[in-house]
């Protein structure tokens, strides 16, 4: 119980002071950065996927459960990239749609 009293409170300006990108500490990446990476990462995976897909129609998986794994993490990712993607695009469009 005592150990809950004495977590402190953090304030905004706490968080935003903290913040920082992973890496080196006080580094900062931009978006465009960030958005290479995430499509590199589901790049990756989804080679990973469709390895694991041959593996099973050959019949050479070692291990059906990692394989199984292997293509939902590649289906998942490319369904959050879809999102990202679509909801980048509703942006500008709402954006060009903005009377200046």
């Amino acid at each position: 119980m005592a150990d809950i009293q004495s977590i402190k409170s953090l304030s905004t300006a706490d968080l935003l002071k903290s913040k920082s990108t992973p890496g080196a500490p006080g580094s900062t990446t931009d978006f465009a950065q960030e958005l290479k990476n995430a499509l590199g990462d589901v790049n990756s995976m989804q080679i990973e996927g469709q390895k694991a897909m041959s593996d099973i129609a050959t019949g050479s998986v070692k291990d059906l459960h990692q394989a199984a794994i292997a293509i939902d993490k590649a289906e998942i990712s490319m369904k959050l990239m879809l999102e990202v993607r679509n909801k980048a695009l509703s942006a500008y469009k709402e954006i060009t749609r903005t009377q200046m």
